[in-house]
This record gives structure tokens, C-alpha cells and sequence, in this order.
């Protein structure tokens, strides 16, 4: 279809400026893999966030979580496939405002392509199982994501702490395990260069060994979230 054809477009173009804009970065790092057969659009940037910006956040977060949301097809039990706790956290608060602020000046992609941030807990033995950031268009949820903005282009998350053990993002088929840093930045576009989803960014959340894991995420849509 045509409006599809238009949709890759767009989503390879956002790839291709965002790219450049980090890559101009002085502080940012690309994150190099061997032996993909797509090019990899993965990034690090060390202290994005202060220690006093990440402990704010923890706190909304403590005050608000409640279990996490999933997005999965398939049948059975799925209970243990996200077994967080997490929420939308008040996007005009001005302490939330302004982190939201900086990551969509770090990307340059318009605010309104932001999905509202989302803060997320794991204590010991939580994990998020692997999946992808970017909707799967043949299953049911996606009639009603594609009226809210279309497939999801970038991934920002940032790590507000460091548990005492585990909780690593890992990236399987990348052989790519990131620990959590306070205030690390991680990013990286869901799609290949030219539009489609890449289904090497397949991630998790890996379980949390000991203490307790937070972190942020933000992503990031084709068109207009709001």
C-alpha cells in the first residue's frame, strides 16, 4: 500500500536525523556490534540525568506504580513474561518536564511524537522477558496504536540507580548486555534504515538478583502521540 510505503519513508527519515544528531554529540557514545547484517542505530550517554534528578523521579515512582501493562499476543499464561511495576508519570510536572524536555532536544524529534514518559520498578526476581519496543502490526492492539501516532520509531530509557545485583538490559541476539548506571542514558531506533522494524533490537529487562531496579522510558512514535 502506498500509505505504508509513505510510513517507511518517514520512519527511515527520523532514523537517518537522529542518527546524525547523536552521532554530532561529543558525549555520546555509539555502541558497535559484529556480525548483524543490518546497521545497528544504538547509543550511551554516561550522567545524562544528576543523582538528585534520578532520586525525584524514584520517588513519583514509588508513589504511583502499579503493575505493569503488556502488549503480547499468543495464548497461556503470561503472568511471569513482565512482572514489574511501573507508571505514566505527570508529564507537566516540571521536574518530569524538564527530562522529557532534554531527551527530545538530544534526538530533535518533535514533543508531540513523545509518548508520555514511564517510570518502572523491578525488585528482586522482576523481569521484562524479551520483546520488542515497535508494534507488531497483525495483531489486534495495533488498529488502535496506528490512530495514536503509528509504529514507534525510538527507544530513550535512562537507569535512575543501580540495584546490588542484576537487572541488566540485554540485547540476545546482539550478544549486548548493558548494567544499569544512575543516570545512564541508553537509546536506540527500532527500525532499519529503511523503515521496517529491526527485529535485532529483540531486549529484556533481565530479572533483578538483588535490591531494587528504576528506571525511565520514553518512546517515540512515526506521527503525533497527543
Amino acid at each position: 500500500m502506498i500509505s505504508d510505503f509513505l510510513h517507511r519513508r518517514e520512519l527511515a527519515r527520523i532514523g537517518r536525523d537522529v542518527g546524525v544528531r547523536l552521532e554530532a554529540h561529543p558525549r555520546i557514545q555509539r555502541i558497535a556490534f559484529d556480525d548483524v547484517r543490518v546497521p545497528m542505530q544504538v547509543y550511551c550517554y554516561q550522567d545524562f540525568m544528576s543523582k538528585a534528578e534520578c532520586a525525584e523521579l524514584i520517588a513519583m515512582i514509588d508513589a504511583d506504580a502499579i503493575p505493569s501493562e503488556l502488549y503480547r499476543a499468543g495464548t497461556g499464561d503470561q503472568s511471569d513474561f513482565r512482572t514489574s511495576y511501573s507508571c505514566n508519570l505527570d508529564r507537566w510536572h516540571p521536574d518530569v518536564l524538564r527530562i522529557d524536555d532534554r531527551i527530545c532536544g538530544l534526538t530533535g524529534i518533535d514533543p508531540r511524537r513523545g509518548e508520555t514518559l514511564q517510570g518502572q520498578r523491578y525488585a528482586v526476581g522482576q523481569q521484562f522477558k524479551a520483546h520488542h519496543d515497535y508494534f507488531h502490526t497483525d495483531q489486534p492492539y495495533w488498529e488502535k496504536e496506528r490512530k495514536a501516532g503509528g509504529q514507534r520509531s525510538w527507544t530513550a530509557m535512562v537507569f535512575l540507580n543501580e540495584p546490588k545485583g542484576g537487572g541488566e538490559t540485554e540485547f540476545p541476539q546482539l550478544s549486548f548486555k548493558m548494567l544499569p548506571r544512575t543516570g545512564m542514558l541508553l537509546i536506540w531506533n527500532n527500525m532499519a534504515p529503511d523503515g521496517r522494524p529491526n527485529p535485532y533490537l529483540l531486549h529484556s529487562g533481565n530479572p533483578v538478583t538483588a535490591g531494587t531496579k528504576y528506571i525511565i522510558t520514553k518512546w517515540f512514535r512515526r506521527g503525533f502521540w497527543l
